[in-house]
């Protein structure tokens, strides 16, 4: 792995990996950090995908009303392909003031669609009940629920209502940041932890809470490093307030100071880019600009100064947008800047996190899934060349598919060719 990077001259430019949780993908992380450790490249941290993990947090969770969700499933998708029972549910929901829907809903696999469900007869019961028994030639009695099955979809729903509106969170959000997504997995972590201790919760949530935590714990132990660190205090949202307790430690805060004065101090800058290490975006510098530089220098001698003066001021807003805010900042913490750009590029995912909790990614897998089979048959080729050594140059952005496989047609011909001659010889 790390010849690779050296081949592509990136072995000093890798500060982390965000890995999909899978073994594989775990001991390929492990090899390269030794490798890179063994070489003295650089420092160098791999991390668990948060989409991937909440996943299998909420999948815990949803153990026990799996088969409760695919009886509301199959009335769902009845409903969503008659024009007559979906009219008849909305005139329902509107005189029984269940609130309002937005056809066709969501039934999807996927977690969204799961609580789509849940929310469903949580908040639309009498409507659902009355459709069922209009209905009955077309639907029969096998959707309907009972009391108990009620109850499981009442509890369940309260419960995963924080975890539901937290992935809506992370799927909205700009630029969801490691420093964001440890702020929404510390707030899981204690939804969890609530639940196993309180007595309003039945046993069989309670076992599954126990599972949700032992994840979540999981998690946590991998991502409680000196990177992670970084990358969370330099999300002018979260800072050290807002970071787990079990990260927000001197001995990070520590190794941040350290790496910062290492890597960040004035002698790693050039000349090109001024005192700060910040371009000054063309033309010259006003003279009050240069007296401000002069007094913020005299005031924030050393790198760790600006570390110092950025965590002792107050958070903001949750809605602020993060690059915007270093853009604007970037005078005052010149070199913290610097460091910020690096370590807000470490991806606390893996994927997309609507791929994993909306309905989008079940229309990207069909994509995926109905590739042309010129496409598949010309992406198969160029991964036999790159994998036999052949280095492959791209002009532009648009590939022709058909000279492709005309170059490799002629390629397998005169292939046979050879060996036919080889065989005469």
């Amino acid at each position: 792995v790390l010849f690779r990077s050296q081949m592509y001259n990136v072995d000093n430019r890798i500060l982390a990996c965000t890995h999909d949780n899978s073994q594989s993908a775990i001991h390929a992380c492990h090899e390269l950090k030794e490798d890179m450790d063994r070489h003295k490249v650089g420092p160098f941290c791999y991390l668990p995908c948060a989409a991937q993990t909440l996943n299998m947090i909420i999948e815990e969770g949803l153990r026990t009303p799996k088969p409760i969700i695919s009886k509301i499933r199959e009335f769902v998708i009845e409903m969503n392909s008659s024009s007559a029972i979906m009219e008849d549910f909305m005139q329902l929901t509107t005189a029984y003031q269940e609130s309002s829907w937005k056809f066709p809903l969501d039934v999807s696999a996927r977690w969204n669609g799961h609580y789509q469900m849940l929310d469903i007869v949580r908040k639309a019961a009498k409507s659902m009940d009355a459709v069922m028994r209009k209905h009955d030639e077309t639907l029969g009695s096998r959707m309907l629920l009972n009391t108990a099955e009620r109850n499981a979809v009442n509890i369940v729903h309260g419960y995963l209502e924080p975890f539901y509106k937290t992935t809506n969170n992370i799927c909205s959000n700009k630029f969801p940041t490691v420093g964001l997504v440890l702020f929404f997995m510390d707030h899981i972590s204690e939804m969890i932890a609530a639940c196993k201790e309180s007595h309003h919760y039945p046993d069989w949530l309670k076992s599954a809470a126990e599972d949700m935590a032992m994840k979540a714990t999981s998690y946590s132990s991998q991502v409680c490093n000196p990177f992670s660190y970084m990358s969370a205090i330099l999300d002018p949202r979260i800072k050290g307030e807002l970071i787990p307790e079990s990260l927000n430690t001197p001995n990070n805060l520590e190794e941040a100071r350290s790496l910062l004065l290492r890597n960040y101090s004035t002698a790693h800058f050039s000349s090109s880019t001024g005192i700060y290490g910040a371009p000054d975006n063309g033309g010259s510098v006003s003279f009050a600009e240069e007296i401000a530089r002069k007094k913020r220098r005299a005031s924030m001698s050393t790198s760790t100064d600006e570390l110092s003066q950025y965590l002792s001021e107050p958070p903001a807003p949750i809605p602020t947008d993060v690059l915007e805010w270093w853009k604007m900042n970037s005078s005052r913490y010149p070199r913290l800047s610097v460091m910020a750009r690096d370590f807000l590029s470490v991806q606390p995912t893996s994927v997309p996190p609507e791929e994993l909790f909306c309905s989008k990614g079940d229309e990207i897998e069909k994509q995926r899934f109905g590739l042309p089979s010129a496409s598949t048959q010309v992406l198969l080729c160029i991964k036999s060349w790159t994998e036999s050594g052949i280095k492959l140059r791209y002009n532009s952005t648009d590939i022709d598919c058909d000279r492709f496989m005309q170059l490799a047609a002629e390629a397998t011909g005169q292939s046979s060719k050879t060996d036919i001659d080889k065989k005469q010889r």
